[in-house]
């Protein structure tokens, strides 16, 4: 009685389970009285839903009796019709049927017809598109008959998503399932390594006291070690697991390859990541070998997906060790780093020469990567032109979009062939206009607008050597290599196109929008970095760089740390920090009796594994007397 006046009591569903379970374990118990107890059961959960037929407690009951298999499944479809008519779109419904569906072994292709039946019955019925995402995914995956290839059935699907589209473009249903469509058009399902350093055919010079006569090598290459290692990083084009020493084999003269541990650096703490990392362990004396990477050889590295990695890829580098040259009389004195405008010069004609001889070895083309299907192509062009001609008759936000969104999947399949993005230009108007049209969803936006600006800049050898400069003094002590790439004062609000960057050591994103500097981790050789004047509201926002092992000079000024109370980068931000800041140390462990350390604990924390010599904290709420005591008791060696 309760039940039915208020459906929501999981308490009482509960209730009803314990005194069901213990009918049923009495051991006069006989199968006519089990089927009458389910029985009753399936009629109080009925009559339930007639007072809310969308009660998670009473659907899920109803799954719980039937798993019991003493009940008549053959009633279930008619009862979903008559709640389906009823509404539609009640997902609880949808959720029920596919559990039945599975139970009663009915085909998943008759189950694609009855959605295909509601759609045309209503097309603004978003639980019928999901149902309709979730069956096709099941098809293709299980390669049935008429679905082993995306081919044929997903044009098809265009055409059919067409008409809810153009019939009401201001419907939202039709354009998530277009949004899955296009993931199916675009995504391949083996990962495939997208870049490395160091890359392919390159020369590594390893420096032992920061000094080089970088003459014989690019400077992309010349790297500072004082560790006795150096970082060999895998970028994938997906997050994959299982890169160990086995999937992974590392051949060189002068280190064991079951000695190298791989790392995930990802912003969870799950053990897969689009991007790992080894370091190789070198001999102090002179040096002069080659180093084999061979990835994926023996199986074992699988994407999030489930699938395996299926082209293996074999990477060939020489590494030059330059030991340190200063004698015991030699008096180090640190060096203050200023990554401001007065500091840079432009290249020279010879070095930019360097540059763009080196830019094919940095970006590394995966030799395995499948030329993409015509039809792939033919799709994406025909949607392009199919939505340039409805934005043509109706100003849509969530048209142009789409459109973006095409537009940039068609660059990115076509990158490696035309070795240019022959739209970003269209790209970034589309979303510039985005932002004025749908103030809203303005900050999703400029986020987009930031991706496709940084894929523009690093897509070609011109553009990138606009933004590469000199540091003043190109054999300082306190920095390796001479480049920095300058991103400053473009209005970025989130960074991204890390795949071409890992050969960076000096970057200046200063004088932009940056609220979050997440995938930084993956850019393994930093040594300098500028985030003067951006918009970092915590200190939780710089968890990233905790994983960068080289990072020795930090410009965080005039960012709004310590201008909130509350800080909100927990919740806005895919940071591991949000739950779980200091989560890896040992809770048995005292980490601290200062009190000054107590209350700042989260500085204790991003800061503790840090190896900077400077740090530049000015202009931040934060930044008071006492807590830089506090920093310099976290890292001595400022």
């Amino acid at each position: 009685k309760l039940l039915e006046i208020n459906p929501e009591s999981y308490t009482a569903w509960n209730y009803r389970k314990l005194a069901v379970e213990h009918y049923l374990n009495l051991p006069d118990c006989n199968p006519d009285s089990i089927k009458s107890v389910l029985d009753d059961e399936l009629r109080v959960v009925e009559n339930a839903l007639r007072q809310n037929f969308k009660s998670y407690g009473a659907w899920h009951h109803r799954k719980w009796v039937l798993s019991k298999g003493n009940s008549s499944i053959d009633n279930e479809l008619r009862l979903l019709d008559k709640f389906q008519k009823a509404d539609s779109r009640n997902f609880h419904a949808w959720n029920y049927r596919r559990f039945i569906a599975e139970s009663m072994k009915r085909s998943k292709q008759d189950e694609l017809k009855y959605t295909e039946d509601m759609i045309y019955t209503n097309f603004s019925n978003y639980s019928a598109w999901h149902n309709r995402s979730v069956l096709l995914s099941a098809l293709f995956e299980k390669k049935a008959e008429g679905f082993l290839s995306k081919e044929k059935v997903l044009p098809e699907e265009y055409e059919f998503i067409h008409q809810a589209i153009f019939t009401d473009p201001d419907d939202q249903s039709g354009w998530f399932y277009h949004l899955w469509l296009l993931d199916q058009t675009v995504t391949t399902d083996s990962p495939l390594l997208a870049s490395s350093w160091p890359g392919h055919g390159s020369d590594v010079l390893l420096v032992g006291d920061r000094r080089y006569n970088g003459s014989a090598f690019s400077p992309f290459s010349a790297l500072h070690s004082d560790s006795g290692s150096f970082p060999i990083v895998l970028y994938f084009n997906q997050p994959v697991g299982g890169v160990n020493s086995s999937t992974v084999t590392v051949e060189c003269g002068f280190n064991k390859n079951e000695d190298l541990l791989w790392k995930p650096l990802s912003a969870s703490n799950s053990q897969t990541a689009r991007v790992w990392v080894a370091h190789l362990k070198v001999p102090s004396s002179d040096l002069h070998s080659t180093v084999e990477v061979s990835v994926g050889h023996t199986k074992g590295i699988i994407s999030t997906r489930g699938f395996e990695y299926s082209h293996p890829s074999m990477l060939s580098f020489k590494v030059h060790v330059q030991p340190m040259e200063r004698d015991s009389s030699q008096v180090s004195v640190a060096e203050s780093i200023s990554l401001r405008e007065e500091n840079f010069k432009v290249y020279g004609k010879q070095s930019e020469e360097s540059i763009i001889d080196s830019f094919d070895q940095l970006i590394i083309k995966n030799g395995h990567e499948t030329t993409a299907s015509n039809w792939r192509f033919e799709a994406l062009a025909k949607e392009i032109e199919c939505f340039r001609e409805l934005l043509s008759l109706v100003d849509c936000k969530i048209g142009k979009l789409t459109l973006a969104r095409l537009l940039k999947a068609y660059d990115a399949m076509s990158y490696p062939f035309a070795n240019k993005l022959v739209h970003s230009e269209e790209v970034l108007e589309l979303y510039s206009d985005l932002m004025k049209l749908d103030p809203t969803h303005y900050q999703y936006y400029k986020d987009e607008h930031s991706m496709v600006l940084l894929q523009k800049v690093t897509s070609s050898k011109e553009s990138l050597i606009q933004h590469c400069f000199q540091y003043k003094d190109s054999v300082s002590s306190a920095i390796c290599g001479p480049i920095c790439l300058r991103l400053n004062n473009l209005s970025l609000s989130r960074m991204g196109a890390f795949e071409k960057l890992l050969w960076v050591q000096m970057l200046d994103l200063s004088d932009n929008e940056l609220q979050s500097i997440e995938g930084l981790e993956a850019m393994q050789l930093l040594s300098c970095l500028s985030l003067r004047n951006n918009k970092l509201r915590s200190l939780t926002a710089l968890e990233p760089l905790r994983k960068l092992k080289l990072l020795r000079v930090l410009d965080i000024s005039y960012n709004q740390i310590g201008d909130h109370s509350i800080d909100t980068t927990r919740y806005l931000c895919s940071s591991p920090l949000s739950h779980s800041v200091g989560s890896e140390s040992n809770k048995d462990e005292t980490v601290t009796s200062d009190v000054a350390l107590i209350e700042n604990w989260e500085a204790f924390y991003i800061f503790k594994d840090f190896n900077l010599n400077q740090l530049d904290i000015v202009g931040n709420t934060i930044a008071d007397e006492k807590f830089k005591s506090v920093l310099v008791k976290i890292m001595p060696k400022l």
